[in-house]
């Protein structure tokens, strides 16, 4: 071993996840007592490689078991099969590759981005998780977030300093958390040393952080952080299912071997009390049975249980495991336990990869809170005549699907004449007509997977579908009858339908809807106005001419 590398220590500095409030990963941080080491390895991918090495034996001689962050530079990763150091290490140390993040680090620039693509891919071939790291004043190019997907994007100090008081740097995370969303990965900072600049960072959206405030790196690893009391922040919805993605909520999982013994169980849920749960995999990491704490522990609790059962395999006393993919949402979540057998509500449920392989689990306690976080957010947000969301759902979805490059049509709905129903047939009446659309509104979006309806208010109302989703719409509320204190009314529809790159955002799909209202207005009875943001020409799907007068 060089000499240097008895000048060489390493510190720890928990990765927080900030729905949880728990630590959920350490970063293995290089601090060498005398020489440039850290320069040095700037040069060569082989020291580079050597030093990430280190840093994992010397996290195994201090028995952590929490996944690792190891930092390793772009060129390193560039250089072909060069990491085959920490594999070794990693294998020693008994760890597994998916229990490790790869925090990839700069100079971006002038490096082959090919090399760094392919170096990447034989990393997530093995198992590792990708992390790109630096990003604010750093030099990685947004070309190479979006052609790398990471698994976590993690923002750079000095951007978390400006987060507090400077709205440019607020958006700008907020844009990266947007861009994580789209590739399905996460959002992390560092630097977080206020209580000010924790606010900030839950309020733009970012889900794992570091910083002193939490607890600063340290020689020893710290397993229990500082959490300032704050309000919840707010959760995104989008999706099918509204509801927060289950990734801000993963922690790390307790994994052993299916060929464990029972005993060697049983001394792992002794040593550590705050696991809740094994997850017995197999050779590459896929969860194969569920220990459960409680039950694991009353069976060889009981009567002759320890003699009968200490040495045999333990996923004798083991139950199926209950899985979720990545990108699944805290609904999904939810409707695998309902679905399961009652005895095993509080389970964790296990969180695998596109592989199978399990990256961590997810606690049911966390679960609920979130949905119930979401439902008070989501309640606030409510018509309280319809109890339809309003523009805002609509809009964000717009742009989502803007962002996505996929098509899709934004239609307004409204009462013709309103103002009459509420003047001839009072407001009581005009209320309830509104409930009844807003109703019709909602039962046929709840068939429809990709629509959304929202009110706007009034009799305003909005819909959004795909290009040729809008007729269950129209045959349940442009062709039926509807009246208000016995008297007829119709209703107006006017739809925009949008190819991928024809608007940016959802003001501009807005505002060609505009003219294709008053278009839809001007004719008789119930009436369909159908156009595009890039053409004058309009089609008309219900409705007929207004008479001309004298004619």
């Amino acid at each position: 071993m060089p000499a240097w590398t008895d000048q060489l220590r390493f510190a720890y500095q928990p990765v927080v996840n900030l729905a949880t409030g728990t630590v959920v990963a350490l970063e293995m941080l290089a601090r060498p007592e005398s020489g440039d080491v850290l320069s040095a390895a700037r040069r060569s991918p082989a020291l580079d490689a050597e030093l990430a090495a280190l840093a994992v034996r010397a996290a195994a001689r201090q028995e952590v078991l929490l996944p690792l962050h190891l930092n390793v530079y772009a060129t390193t990763v560039a250089a072909g099969p060069g990491l085959t150091a920490v594999s070794k290490a990693v294998h020693d140390a008994g760890r597994r590759p998916w229990e490790v993040t790869l925090d990839i680090g700069g100079p971006f620039a002038g490096l082959p981005l090919p090399a760094l693509g392919a170096g990447v891919a034989r990393l997530r071939e093995e198992g590792y998780r990708v992390c790109v790291d630096g990003v604010g004043d750093g030099d990685p190019p947004l070309r190479l977030l979006g052609s790398l997907a990471p698994d976590l994007v993690k923002l750079d100090v000095p951007l978390c300093a400006e987060l507090v008081s400077a709205p440019g740097a607020r958006a700008a995370v907020a844009a990266m958390r947007q861009l994580c969303t789209q590739l399905g990965g996460l959002l992390a900072i560092e630097g977080v040393e206020t209580e000010r600049q924790y606010a900030a960072v839950r309020d733009a959206g970012v889900q794992l952080a570091q910083g002193h405030l939490f607890a600063p790196a340290a020689r020893r690893p710290a397993t229990e952080v500082y959490l300032p009391p704050s309000a919840p922040a707010p959760v995104p919805h989008h999706g099918a299912r509204p509801g927060p993605p289950i990734a801000q909520f993963l922690q790390p999982a307790a994994l052993l071997p299916v060929t464990a013994s029972a005993g060697t169980v049983h001394g792992h849920l002794t040593a550590f009390p705050d696991v809740s749960g094994i997850l017995l995999v197999d050779a590459d990491g896929v969860p194969v049975r569920a220990v459960d704490r409680d039950r694991f522990l009353l069976s060889l609790s009981g009567r002759y249980g320890h003699a009968l059962y200490a040495d045999r395999p333990a996923l004798r006393l083991a139950d199926r495991p209950r899985t979720v993919r990545a990108d699944a949402t805290a609904w999904e979540v939810l409707d695998l336990i309902a679905d399961g057998d009652r005895s095993r509500t509080g389970d964790d449920v296990a969180v695998v990869d596109a592989r199978g392989r399990c990256i961590g689990v997810v606690h049911l306690a966390d679960i609920l809170r979130a949905l119930a976080e979401s439902r008070v957010e989501e309640a606030a947000r409510l018509n309280p005549l319809t109890r339809l969301p309003g523009s805002d759902a609509v809009n964000c979805e717009v742009d989502r699907r803007i962002a996505e490059g996929r098509p899709f049509a934004l239609s307004w709905l409204d009462v013709d004449s309103f103002k009459q129903v509420n003047d001839g047939a009072g407001f009581a009446a005009g209320d309830e007509l509104i409930r009844s659309v807003g109703r019709a509104l909602a039962e046929v979006a709840g068939r429809e997977p990709d629509a959304r309806v929202g009110h706007i208010g009034g009799d305003d109302f909005l819909v959004l579908a795909e290009p040729g989703g809008l007729e269950p719409f129209a045959a349940a509320l442009l062709d039926v009858g509807w009246e208000a204190g016995g008297a007829p009314v119709t209703l107006s529809l006017a739809t925009v339908v949008c190819p991928p790159g024809s608007v940016t955002g959802h003001g501009q799909a807005a505002a060609a809807l505009a003219p294709l209202k008053k278009a839809a207005k001007a004719l008789t009875g119930a009436s369909w106005v159908v156009g595009r943001p890039d053409t004058d020409a309009t089609e008309t799907r219900r409705g007929r001419p207004a008479p001309v007068p004298g004619g």
